[in-house]
């Protein structure tokens, strides 16, 4: 029995996880659960999954948590440092991190640290401090598994193989604007970019996702799981999300993965690797798959990747300030306080105004976090 640790179980990747657990009571346990501020559903899987502990990061939420929870014999904890401290807990086998943005850092680096592995839903972890989670991950011996469909594709596509990779091909749905001109996209509004046409990922990253910003981040995310360079990583939009990525070899030989756009897909495979287990979820139906077309990402229009790769060939920090400038945008235009083309200006000012660092530790990228927010705030509120 493997005992899961979810940080943000009450998110999308959150729920699916707990689907696949429940499909396998035989072979996962939810052990700790936790949320930012979704009090209620936190509860409900309390009560349904009986797990040793919970954690609401929302402190002003925890005497409600507690006391919905009294007659249950569940640990509840409250507060950020409290995710550091339960990812530790002796019993924890693996640290599912499924939280969104910034706040999986830390708990991530804590995890490590107490030698758990990590399957990887939280991609800022390695956007923000890449060469940091690495070189702990090669400290501590822990592997990191990828969640995220692309580089679980990434990751199924290299099982066996000896040879380099020369090519990345990470594929991208486009979000719901690819077909836009940038005139079109001077009026999109947040009701707009939150109908993704695939993936249901929550508001945050659906916004992501329309900006190409999230495709950008698992650019980065994919130069540090698989040790690549920026150049060697090929984004191919791919609206019908049936290939979910692949890896091009020396050779000139594709090898891809494909199927239907289930997240539990991936989420269980991280879980029960190396084996693979049976699932009810869908299967790909050939007969309907009538075209897969493929096109270049535009640049211009969705400046937001580039940006990705330009935080890249700068390194050091670049990425963190990218990533909290980011943040700081996608709240803002969701707020309508920001235009969506805005968002990727919002994130270059931000990016040449943060004094850059080349080598940086936790407190760093804390620090390099917090100064990029607020100037991205002040960009926003002064030259918007």
């Amino acid at each position: 029995m493997k005992k899961i640790c979810i940080l943000g179980s009450t998110g999308s990747i959150g729920t699916q996880t707990l689907q696949v657990i429940e499909e396998h009571p035989d072979l996962f346990e939810a052990y700790v659960l936790t949320a930012n501020s979704q009090a209620d559903l936190l509860v409900q899987q309390a009560r349904k999954f009986q797990p040793a502990a919970v954690v609401i990061a929302d402190e002003s939420k925890y005497h409600y948590v507690q006391e919905a929870l009294a007659a249950e014999p569940i640990q509840v904890y409250a507060g950020a440092d409290a995710l550091c401290q339960v990812v530790q807990m002796e019993p924890v086998d693996m640290v599912l991190t499924a939280l969104v943005g910034f706040s999986g850092l830390r708990p991530t680096i804590s995890a490590i640290k107490a030698k758990k592995p990590i399957a990887l839903a939280n991609k800022e972890t390695l956007v923000v401090a890449g060469e940091l989670i690495t070189d702990l991950c090669l400290q501590y011996h822990v592997p990191i598994l990828p969640v995220d469909s692309e580089h679980s594709a990434i990751f199924q596509s290299l099982m066996g193989e000896q040879s380099e990779i020369e090519k990345i091909i990470l594929t991208a749905s486009g979000g719901p604007f690819r077909n836009f001109t940038k005139e079109q996209l001077q009026h999109v509004t947040p009701a707009m970019a939150l109908k993704h046409p695939n993936w249901d990922m929550g508001a945050k990253i659906t916004i992501d996702s329309a900006s190409m910003m999230n495709k950008g981040f698992e650019v980065i995310e994919a130069r540090w799981l698989f040790d690549v360079e920026p150049e060697q990583i090929q984004v191919v939009v791919h609206p019908q999300s049936i290939i979910h990525s692949g890896v091009q070899f020396k050779d000139g030989a594709v090898k891809a993965q494909l199927g239907a756009p289930d997240m539990r897909v991936p989420i269980q495979l991280a879980l029960s690797y190396p084996e693979r287990l049976k699932s009810g979820f869908p299967r790909l139906d050939w007969w309907q798959m009538k075209d897969l077309t493929f096109e270049r990402p535009d640049e211009d229009k969705f400046r937001c990747l580039h940006m990705a790769y330009e935080a890249i060939r700068l390194g050091g920090n670049a990425a963190c300030i990218v990533n909290a400038a980011n943040e700081v945008v996608n709240l803002a235009f969701r707020q309508e306080r920001c235009g969506f083309l805005q968002m990727a200006d919002v994130i270059e000012k931000t990016l040449q105004t943060v004094t850059h660092q080349k080598q940086s530790t936790l407190e760093d990228y804390l620090a390099c976090d917090a100064e990029s927010r607020i100037i991205a705030k002040e960009i926003i509120t002064h030259n918007l």
